[in-house]
């Protein structure tokens, strides 16, 4: 195998994906106002999935309780991905399928939105999680490829429209990224870039 030649493959790949991911751009504005409501009402966010996924998860929340571009008070949102010891002991105690929803039966109100991200969509602990955001009445979200059941069980989907696991979570940050941009456009938007 020539090394450079599928180094520009991958490229090549990577950007015809980012043109079709163009097709998502009223689901991005969608998703945002959303997560603007819930802001604006005293809500918040959650994000969770597995192995980049739950990379993806807290990085994502880092973005809202931080700043994505704008210096601007922190955003409520929280990554269920990051406590090692729920979830541990939820996996332990009830096994690995409920260690997301566990937690969103505690945390999640009427109102919150949260984000289920599965490059598959059929992770059983993020499909679990997400049907219980629903029960609780919450807005939700996922980012997920294109096949799996997860984006048929939320209010609003991302779907990455490849079957590949790398090209899939590249397209999830830049959904991500994009949502974070609007979502600080909207709320702060007359504040200057740091």
């Amino acid at each position: 195998m020539d090394g450079a030649s599928e180094v520009i493959k991958q490229i090549k790949d990577s950007l015809l994906l980012r043109e079709k991911m163009l097709s998502k751009v009223t689901a991005l504005e969608e998703i945002a106002d959303e997560i603007v409501r819930a802001f604006l009402n005293g809500n918040k966010i959650l994000f969770l999935g597995n192995g980049g996924s739950a990379a993806d998860a807290q990085h994502l929340a880092a973005e809202f309780l931080g700043k994505f571009q704008k210096d601007r008070e922190p955003l409520p949102a929280i990554a269920i991905t990051t406590n090692t010891s729920s979830l541990t002991a939820i996996a332990n105690d009830y096994g690995y399928d409920v260690v997301f929803a566990r937690q969103v039966q505690a945390l999640v109100q009427r109102g919150d939105v949260v984000f289920g991200i599965s490059t598959s969509g059929s992770s059983t602990n993020v499909l679990l999680a997400m049907t219980e955001a629903k029960k609780r009445g919450a807005v939700t979200v996922a980012l997920t490829g294109e096949g799996g059941k997860l984006a048929q069980i939320v209010d609003y989907a991302i779907c990455v429209p490849s079957s590949s696991t790398p090209r899939i979570q590249e397209e999830h940050i830049v959904a991500g990224h994009l949502i974070c941009l609007l979502v600080e456009e909207t709320l702060f938007g007359d504040i200057s870039n740091a």
